[in-house]
């Protein structure tokens, strides 16, 4: 696998939202970290732990969730915030699939495309 193809599979295994917010990283943080603020727009139920798996004041904080539907499975949200030039917040939010049931192994080919060795009976 080359080094670009390896680079484009780490692209792909998440999801990158970036947000700007008129509200100062304060206030957003609050709402991120404090959890009676959090579940008025993250659902409790939505956590597959309350508490965050990460946790870096005022700039990072990550959750681990947990999918409503079959087969149930698990990722990493981490909410990175950092100040923007108006006064507001520049919210960066990274999904990434954490569940190894997810991680497709792709079927190994019947042609191995190696030499072909023929033997005489």
């Amino acid at each position: 696998m080359s080094d670009q193809d390896l680079a484009d599979q780490a692209q792909t295994d998440q999801l990158v939202f970036d947000y700007e917010l008129d509200a100062p990283p304060q206030k957003v943080w609050r709402a991120l970290s404090i959890s009676g603020f959090r579940e008025k727009w993250l659902p409790k139920a939505a956590l597959a732990d309350a508490e965050p798996v990460r946790s870096v004041p005022g700039e990072e904080i990550g959750y681990r969730m947990r999918d409503d539907e079959p087969p149930f499975l698990y990722s990493i949200v981490t909410f990175q915030l950092s100040p923007n030039a108006d006064g507001g917040t520049h919210l960066r939010i990274i999904h990434r699939l954490a569940d190894r049931r997810a991680q497709h192994e792709l079927p190994r080919a019947a042609n191995s495309n190696g030499r072909c060795l023929l033997r005489a009976a």
